[in-house]
């Protein structure tokens, strides 16, 4: 067994972008659950901008009966969905779902930085759909909207996992904090360095504040769409807060991108040239994801 072999067995995806979807994609639950499968991956986390993909692995389960790969669904709080719904959240998570993103498409970080950006590639619907609402969660006078702490105490009765979404990193830092005061102990920052745009010190915040801080393969892998970096770039954020603080997930499911498995492999090889442990590699796919879904 290779290295990146012995590496990605028990390792989690906490970011697979699956589908269904109106973003197109190259893979649905069940292939991408049979791909991780086929590498020994314990699971993964399947999440759509625009829906619950706990239904969806519900409806799937038949076919997932066979896979050894476990898949759990999330939400993520966008306009399609009500915005901060605690209704939807309820639903979502009493119907199994592991994970809650707050606003991502729908947060006013992502829909200014795709204005001053128009050259993002970002994917594009396959569908006409209705342009996102902003979801803030703030109102107009800097409080915290009354639905937040009911969302935040339905996270931490459930000990799901709060994930920060695509907002900017004052919203962040304040969701993290409140989110502690309401007892969540599951939480993670997907890649500050992108849309969110994050400081080094903010980050370093955030990871203080009791958050994983997740960096994505597709973001690093010159073979993706989205590949900004380059990975001696993803080991100076990895050096900065460390591997017990740092995960490392796909955000791959795209069609015209890497399938998740190849973009793991290639990324940790290179991760390994570069001089990161295995066993700290292990860390950020596998131990660290795991104890974030409470599943060690």
């Amino acid at each position: 067994m290779s290295g990146v072999d012995r590496i990605l067995e028990g390792a989690i995806d906490m970011h697979c972008h699956s589908g269904p979807s109106p973003f197109p994609r190259r893979m649905d639950h069940v292939e991408a659950a049979r791909m991780a499968d086929s590498v020994g991956m314990r699971a993964i986390v399947v999440k759509s901008h625009h829906h619950p993909t706990v239904m969806d692995v519900r409806a799937m389960a038949p076919q997932l009966g066979g896979i050894r790969t476990r898949v759990f669904g999330s939400i993520a709080l966008n306009s399609m969905v009500g915005g901060l719904n605690p209704s939807a959240v309820d639903l979502a998570l009493k119907m199994g779902g592991k994970v809650v993103w707050f606003p991502t498409i729908s947060s006013r970080r992502h829909i200014e930085h795709a204005q001053a950006h128009p050259d993002l590639k970002f994917p594009k619907a396959t569908v006409a759909l209705r342009k996102p609402d902003i979801v803030d969660i703030l109102d107009d006078g800097g409080a915290l909207r009354p639905e937040v702490p009911v969302i935040l105490r339905m996270i931490a009765e459930a000990d799901a996992v709060l994930a920060a979404g695509h907002q900017a990193p004052d919203r962040i830092q304040i969701l993290l904090d409140a989110a502690r005061e309401a007892g969540v102990k599951r939480m993670i920052v997907n890649h500050p360095e992108y849309v969110i745009a994050a400081t080094r010190e903010e980050v370093v915040r955030f990871a203080e504040s009791g958050a994983l801080i997740e960096h994505e393969c597709c973001m690093y892998d010159d073979a993706s769409e989205f590949h900004h970096w380059d990975l001696v770039a993803l080991k100076e954020w990895i050096d900065l807060v460390g591997a017990d603080r740092t995960s490392i997930g796909s955000d791959l499911g795209q069609t015209n991108n890497p399938l998740p498995i190849e973009s793991f492999k290639k990324m940790l090889s290179g991760l390994h040239d570069l001089g990161v442990s295995e066993r700290d590699l292990v860390k950020m796919v596998r131990d660290n994801p795991a104890r974030l879904l409470g599943l060690d």
